[in-house]
């Protein structure tokens, strides 16, 4: 996923529940499928983030010799201004972005 082009709101916005209750047609399951889709953003953002500062990491056992890289810095700073994991999962899950599915409903 691209998460430079999440149109999830960076602030703290009230909303409507109903809406989010409407999808599942439970406001618990919505939670549910939405706390699921936020972890897994989460994990995709901090190993997509791993990754990037590894590309810049330095590995010196010199305790004394500790330094600014400012590349890590940049891309920590960009990382942390991004939207909230939930704020991306909640912006998905209202414009019907997130696939989900009941395992128990297929059994019957």
């Amino acid at each position: 996923m691209d998460f430079k082009k999440s149109t999830a709101a960076v602030t703290t916005v009230t909303r409507d529940v109903r809406p989010i209750e409407n999808e599942t047609g439970n406001l618990y399951e919505s939670i549910v499928v939405l706390s699921r889709r936020a972890n897994q953003i989460s994990v995709e953002i901090k190993e997509e983030l791993q990754k990037k500062l590894e590309e810049f990491a330095s590995y010196t056992d010199n305790l004394e010799e500790v330094f600014e890289n400012r590349e890590q810095i940049e891309i920590s700073k960009f990382y942390e201004a991004l939207p909230k994991p939930t704020a991306m999962a909640i912006d998905e899950f209202v414009n019907d972005k997130v696939y989900w599915r009941k395992p128990e409903k297929e059994l019957e």
